[in-house]
């Protein structure tokens, strides 16, 4: 049974950085391609990054070259490094496996950008 930690969110300043952290547990987290997700208010949830069990990342165009995905096996963690923040990132952010799990969502991290 999967189960994700979310951390690492806050209110920042246009301009400003976070650094988002996911640790997992319940599964062979080596083995899994994991994904960042974010659900802005009265929107849908939305695929932010992935990335592979090889480290291989995507990103959504709104995102790319602003944040970085990353992860840590012995940690079992994966974090998402986002930087010159815009209000239109404000959202809730979750993380999970890409495959398998499609019912599951953790608590996940709110992020606000709001000067």
């Amino acid at each position: 049974q999967v189960q994700t930690v979310e951390s690492g969110g806050g209110l920042v300043q246009p301009g400003g950085s976070l650094r988002l952290s996911c640790a997992a547990s319940g599964i062979i987290f080596s083995a899994h391609a994991m994904g960042w997700y974010r659900q802005a208010p009265g929107k849908e949830r939305e695929l932010v990054a992935t990335i592979t069990s090889g480290a291989s990342t995507y990103y959504i165009d709104s995102v790319k070259g602003r944040f970085t995905i990353s992860r840590d096996n012995a940690k079992n963690t994966v974090y998402l490094q986002m930087n010159s923040l815009k209000p239109e990132d404000t959202a809730v952010y979750y993380c999970k496996p890409i495959r398998n799990y499609p019912t599951y969502w953790g608590q996940g991290t709110q992020v606000t950008v709001s000067s």
